[in-house]
């Protein structure tokens, strides 16, 4: 059996968790400005250094403190396993049953009883290595060390995040995975 090393499996969650970032900052007036040659010297970061967490957008920090999936459970979403929270704001759509409802209401609430502290604790390591470099106080062997710790998180919160939706689809019929995919929008195969 291959295995593949914790510091590659580190850095590959990293890759994959950093495109929401990269989308949430790309989005912004200024690099749009940028981009279409008004002023080629704003960076496309322009006001991001007021930032409480500079690696961190507000809406990132208030996800991560409510325990939301921001996109990170796509694999799973998109390839027909529903998330509990939007399968409950579904509930009468998909015709849910009573135990339908509460079971998926208990996986809603164990899902944010474990990723809320994983978002807390991401949110924190991210503020201490915006500290260390803001005090001019990072070294080369501490800044592996913390970036390692942070790729860890956010690979737990996925995984987290993914694991749920695996839980969602056990308690759905068929039917109702096909249905939910409907009214999600999502067009492409259905189990």
């Amino acid at each position: 059996m291959n295995r593949i090393p914790i510091a590659a499996l580190s850095l590959m969650l990293t890759f994959l968790a950093a495109p929401h970032g990269l989308a949430q900052q790309h989005g912004s007036i200024n690099h749009h400005k940028a981009a279409e040659g008004k002023d080629p010297a704003t960076s496309s970061y322009f006001g991001m250094e007021t930032r409480r967490v500079k690696a961190l957008s507000d809406e990132q920090i208030s996800d991560l403190m409510a325990g939301r999936g921001m996109g990170l459970a796509l694999a799973a979403e998109l390839n027909s396993y529903p998330g509990p929270s939007h399968v409950l704001d579904l509930r009468d759509a998909l015709d849910l049953s009573d135990e339908q409802a509460s079971r998926t209401k208990a996986l809603l609430d164990q899902m944010k009883a474990e990723t809320i502290p994983l978002g807390r604790r991401i949110i924190e390591e991210e503020t201490e290595l915006d500290r260390l470099f803001s005090e001019r106080k990072i070294i080369s062997a501490h800044l592996v060390e913390m970036t390692k710790t942070i790729a860890d998180g956010q690979g737990a919160l996925r995984a987290a995040h993914l694991r749920y939706h695996l839980d969602m689809a056990e308690l759905l019929t068929s039917e109702q995975i096909g249905r939910y995919s409907q009214l999600r929008g999502y067009s492409g195969r259905v189990d």
